[in-house]
């Protein structure tokens, strides 16, 4: 059943759904992955990073947000139940209990760097079938790699 009539024909429509529905879950995973590390985080740099986290947070809800209404907007439910997110989700993600700081760093570093990853295949695929999904994805691509250089910049220089 479509509740909502899309503007688009339906193999574009499918293009973006997928599209939107894979960004939502990166973000809702990579949300919980921050969240689990600020509360979790050990170390020197303990307080600054833990700030910095939330803005992680703050962003991947946010645009999950956007993205799940534009999924709305076409006709396709988001799916963001738990069991969807915990099915699908491949960024990496936390070891269990304290992580270091530099480890925090690091991980939330290689886990933005995946999503920017897969959100410009993303790009690429949704250019024909739907420029206004794929300038969403476009500008949420800006927002993580900004995030992603500001952690890649906290470890520097690199020790290993």
């Amino acid at each position: 059943m479509t509740a909502v009539k899309s503007t688009l024909p339906e193999p574009a429509r499918k293009i973006a759904g997928d599209a939107l529905q894979s960004t939502l879950v990166d973000l809702l995973g990579l949300s919980l992955i921050a969240k689990q590390v600020h509360w979790n985080i050990v170390g020197p740099r303990f307080r600054s990073i833990h700030l910095q986290l939330d803005e992680v947070v703050a962003t991947a809800r946010t645009y999950a947000d956007t993205v799940a209404e534009r999924s709305s907007a076409l006709g396709l439910p988001p799916d963001g139940r738990p069991e969807t997110i915990a099915a699908a989700y491949t960024l990496p993600g936390p070891k269990d209990g304290w992580v270091r700081d530099t480890d925090v760093v690091q991980l939330i570093a290689d886990a933005l760097e995946a999503a920017i990853g897969r959100l410009r295949e993303r790009i690429a695929a949704t250019a024909e079938p739907d420029p206004v999904t794929q300038d969403l994805l476009i500008s949420l691509t800006a927002e993580l790699e900004k995030q992603r250089w500001m952690f890649d910049a906290e470890n520097w220089p690199r020790e290993d």
